[in-house]
């Protein structure tokens, strides 16, 4: 894989070519920056920017008076080859909190395992209703200790709207979710991204978050999408790399309002 063609590829059609996902959600283009604005409740970002030292300034300023004359929150979505270099020292100059880095990972999805098991004892479902939802949201909230009422809505808006799009699956150990993930279809891509992995702490080093990885790949694959795309904790890269994906660069969310 050649690793710097992914990522002009990934900028392009996931970052610039970005296409808005399900209702109430559109995709703006202003100057050099492409921002995904949702409805109140819902997820809002700086996607994409093309700026320099000359032109930052003043998009981080529309940036922050557009989203306040919403009255909503949103999120800078910050890649480590974005441009000018200090962009993020200029994000917190201008009141914007830093969360976790990231690593963004890729893979072909022909090169990745799609034959891993679930150990004994644990069943992999699909959530496609809203008590399998609420299972995902379940994981959700102890793996990450946020609360899930923005993922429970928008899992729900998109099984409703747009099924093809989303695969939501549980892991169980009888009864008890002990791992969920996401795979979202991107039509008019190459790209389909892996979202919400996260195993609970008694089960992690089982093979849980392996066989989630390759679940979710057959159903890429069965989509035709050549490429399956992570933003990858520093948990799960490790695990990632075993499996085929390379990291091609970082991503950090800047947040501003929240």
């Amino acid at each position: 894989m050649d690793a710097t063609a992914v990522l002009a590829a990934y900028d392009r059609q996931m970052r610039e070519g970005a296409r808005a996902e399900g209702p109430g959600v559109r995709i703006e283009r202003t100057g050099a920056v492409v921002r995904l604005v949702s409805e109140p409740g819902g997820w809002n970002a700086v996607l994409w920017s093309g700026l320099d030292e000359t032109d930052a300034p003043r998009a981080i300023e529309e940036q922050i008076a557009h989203f306040t004359g919403l009255g909503q929150e949103f999120e800078w979505k910050l890649y480590g080859h974005d441009r000018p270099r200090d962009l993020g020292d200029r994000l917190t100059a201008a009141g914007f909190r830093a969360e976790e880095e990231e690593t963004v990972m890729v893979a072909e999805t022909a090169d990745v395992a799609q034959d891993a098991e679930p150990p004994a004892g644990v069943r992999v479902v699909r959530a496609t209703d809203e008590a399998g939802v609420e299972l995902v949201v379940r994981v959700h909230e102890e793996v990450f200790g946020r609360d899930g009422s923005r993922l429970r809505r928008q899992l729900l808006t998109q099984l409703a709207d747009d099924p093809g799009t989303v695969l939501a699956v549980v892991a169980l150990a009888g009864d008890e979710p002990v791992s969920a993930a996401r795979l979202e279809i991107v039509p008019g891509t190459e790209f389909a991204g892996l979202w919400g992995g996260g195993t609970v702490t008694r089960w992690r080093g089982r093979g849980v978050y392996r066989t989630l990885v390759a679940h979710r790949t057959r159903a890429a694959a069965a989509h035709g999408c050549r490429y399956l795309q992570v933003d990858a904790s520093d948990m799960s890269r490790p695990v990632l790399e075993r499996l085929g994906f390379r990291a091609l660069t970082t991503t950090t969310p800047y947040l501003y309002g929240a």
